[in-house]
């Protein structure tokens, strides 16, 4: 168990290279999906991908928790931040929040952070460990 942003990270287009800075300055491990040459490719390609490099997903964007959870696709892990596209102040806030609150938690599992106003509302969710792929985080 350890903290979700202590993973190895790969962040999906969405996320604003502002925040990827943010994030390297306090030391995490970061790829961009431009870095891993994936830049356009559907979201099943990305959530394989870090699924084979170790790498829990940075999104905004629901998708992955679509194929992961609904559609039953392998997967390392998901960090859904919502709202995004506001400002990457705001989406590095609500990072900040999640790592504030001391959580600690066992990939592979969806972490959805959403705020409103203060509030930075963090739920989890698992599957069963038998419907994962091999690779693990880290």
């Amino acid at each position: 168990m350890t903290r979700p942003l202590e993973f190895p990270l790969l962040a999906d287009e969405n996320v604003h290279p502002e925040v990827i800075d943010g994030l390297r300055e306090r030391g995490r491990d970061i790829l961009t999906v431009v870095e891993a040459g994936l830049k356009g490719h559907p979201d099943i390609d990305i959530l394989r991908a870090a699924l084979d490099a170790g790498r829990v997903i940075l999104t905004h964007d629901s998708d992955f928790g679509s194929l992961a959870i609904r559609q039953g696709e392998p997967w390392s892990g998901i960090v859904h931040v919502r709202p995004g596209h506001i400002s990457p102040a705001f989406v590095l806030q609500i990072l900040e929040s999640v790592d504030g609150i001391g959580i600690e938690v066992a990939f592979p599992c969806l972490l959805v952070a959403a705020r409103r106003g203060s509030d930075v509302r963090i739920r989890l969710r698992s599957t069963p460990r038998a419907k994962q792929g091999e690779a693990e985080p880290g």
